[in-house]
Formats: structure tokens, C-alpha cells, sequence
């Protein structure tokens, strides 16, 4: 990334500029259209199928787009081409973690890196022989151990437990890097459910008219864009955040994450509620599509932990940034 694009002031974000490059943004549609001609939609499906071959249906994918070469954390291009690819791969709701592979760390043997709730440490690694390092939100890093599954992918979209074993290091720019590159991934999901979304409402008729020509409908859809527009822009940002290095950079991918959050459940409430029943039927890829989201909406804490960790970080400073509006902690 030319220098200019991320040049503020420390203490401020003027005249920054959050777009990812044309490079990125070209390099993320030759993902897309990878991902769609090695299966699409069959990759989940197929993986479901065969839970020790997730790794081996992707694998040829990500190596052709030499995603395992880029340097996320030396490069602030290749950081924006990473976010790309996270993006596609969860356009089209790859099942393998992208994202978390992306942001493993450079100074231990891993192979990639989890976020986790230190109680309830967990990630969805089930049938992947891979090396991870775990980070907790406060910093504390340990390798992790996937254990034995408690249930099939087609109830737990591959999430297992975690064994750890702390290790040293303070993994503050882990967790941040960690929180951003997974909610892109959420945002792609949320691209492919508006577009799928939109095209039902266009072919659907009822009372002899397409459901796109109802007011409702039209309401409906227009809230669930917002919704995941606005996790665009935010995404974007705490992207150039921990480009940047900024102190803030945690608390950006935190606000991120709960806005990403609440805007999945927003878009994939209306995104159902508009197809009906078809949109939990194995025949439609929104129900792939919603189920494989889960993990990215519940891991490493659902809405209400991310709220609760988000104001215990805050305390009364509150964010700077587009994250501005969002509320810091009332004075007792």
C-alpha cells in the first residue's frame, strides 16, 4: 500500500483513506471467481459429507492464489488483499478458517491463530492436522489442541474444543489482527445473503406480482442493507486501524466485531423471513449459508459478551474514528 493511503495523525484519523486498494479489491474477485469454479456452494456441502477432506477441497484453491504467501502483518497491501480473500471465502462459505490462517503469528511455530474465550476456549478446526496458537482478548497466548468432536459437522459447523498450553508473549496485536480478519469473512457471508435474498424476492410472485414490488419486502430489504453496508465501512476501518498499529487498534476490532455481530442476525432474520420456509431446506444456499455463519457470530463471545468486553475496555474514553457515536461507560 502506498504510505499516503494510511498517513494520520496519531491521535486522530483525518484524511485517511479506509478503500482498499484497486490491487486488493482485484485480487479479491479473482478469489471469488476461484472459489465459484473449484464447486461453490458443493464445498460446504462436500465437506459436510467428508469432514477429513475439508482441508484437501480447498487446499488446491488457496494454493493457486498463493494465499499462505502473503504477509498480513509485514505489508499493509498484502494486509488489504488478505481481508479480500476473507471476504470471498465467505461469499461462498468456505469450510476451512481462512482467516484465522491468515493471522497466525510470525514469532511462533503456527500454522494459524484462534481467538478464544479463555473460559470456554473453542474454534471451528475439527478434521484440520494444523498448529494453533490461541490468544484470549487480554492478551494471554497459548498453543491450542483441538479435542475430539462432540457432535457431527452437520449440528456443530466443525466447532470443537480447545486444549491449551500457555505460552509467553503478549498477543495484544494478535487478538486485534484476529478479531478483524474473521469479520470480513462474516461480511462476505452477508453480501452472498443479500444477493441471494434479493434474487428470491425477484423471482418469487404472490397475489400474481413479484415479492420485490411489495412495500414490505422492499422496507426489509433496505434495513438489512444498511445494516451490512455500515459493517463495510467499519470493517474498512479497523482494517486501516491494525494497518496502522494504532493503540486504539483492539478496541476497533472489538466495536467491529459487535457490529458485525448485530448486523448477521439482522440481515439473516430478514434474509429468512423473506425466503420462508425454503431458506432452512438443504436445497437453498442461504441454509448453508446461516448455519456455517454461526461460529463467526458465537466465537470467540456471542453479541452480549462482545458488548460486555467492548464497555470493560472502553471504561469512560469512548472511540474515536466512525466507532465515535458508540457509547463509553456511564460515570457511577
Amino acid at each position: 500500500m502506498d504510505t499516503a493511503r494510511t498517513d494520520t495523525a496519531s491521535t486522530g484519523t483525518a484524511g485517511m483513506d479506509i478503500d482498499l486498494s484497486e490491487e486488493a479489491a482485484e485480487y479479491g474477485r479473482q478469489a471469488l471467481r476461484a472459489f465459484e469454479a473449484a464447486g461453490g456452494d458443493e464445498l460446504v456441502r462436500a465437506a459436510e459429507r467428508e469432514p477429513k477432506r475439508r482441508g484437501a477441497l480447498v487446499a488446491p484453491v488457496l494454493d493457486g492464489l498463493g494465499a499462505w504467501d502473503l504477509d498480513p502483518r509485514g505489508d499493509a497491501a498484502e494486509l488489504e488483499a488478505a481481508a479480500a480473500l476473507c471476504r470471498g471465502a465467505g461469499y461462498w462459505a468456505v469450510p476451512f478458517p481462512v482467516a484465522e490462517r491468515l493471522s497466525r503469528p510470525t514469532d511462533l511455530d503456527a500454522d494459524g491463530l484462534l481467538v478464544v474465550d479463555g473460559a470456554h476456549p473453542a474454534g471451528a478446526v475439527e478434521g484440520l492436522d494444523l498448529r494453533w496458537i490461541a490468544v484470549t482478548l487480554d492478551g494471554r497466548r497459548s498453543v491450542a489442541v483441538a479435542r475430539s468432536p462432540d457432535a457431527p459437522p452437520r449440528t456443530s459447523a466443525f466447532v470443537t474444543g480447545l486444549g491449551l498450553r500457555p505460552v509467553d508473549g503478549d498477543g495484544a496485536r494478535d487478538a486485534a489482527l484476529g478479531l478483524v480478519l474473521p469479520c470480513w469473512t462474516l461480511l462476505g457471508m452477508l453480501d452472498r445473503a443479500m444477493k441471494l435474498t434479493r434474487e428470491h424476492v425477484l423471482v418469487r410472485e404472490q397475489f400474481g406480482q413479484p415479492l420485490a414490488r411489495f412495500q414490505g419486502v422492499r422496507f426489509q430489504l433496505a434495513e438489512a442493507e444498511v445494516e451490512r453496508s455500515g459493517v463495510e465501512v467499519l470493517a474498512k476501518y479497523a482494517l486501516w486501524s491494525v494497518q496502522s498499529r494504532r493503540d486504539e487498534a483492539l478496541d476497533d476490532a472489538l466495536a467491529l466485531r459487535l457490529a458485525a455481530v448485530e448486523a448477521a442476525e439482522a440481515v439473516f432474520r430478514i434474509a429468512h423471513q423473506l425466503h420462508g420456509a425454503l431458506g432452512f431446506c438443504d436445497e437453498a444456499a442461504l441454509s448453508w449459508l446461516s448455519r456455517y455463519s454461526q461460529p463467526l457470530r458465537r466465537l470467540p463471545l456471542g453479541l452480549s459478551g462482545t458488548r460486555e468486553r467492548l464497555t470493560d475496555r472502553l471504561e469512560r474514553h469512548g472511540l474515536t474514528g466512525p466507532f465515535g457515536d458508540l457509547p463509553a461507560r456511564a460515570t457511577p
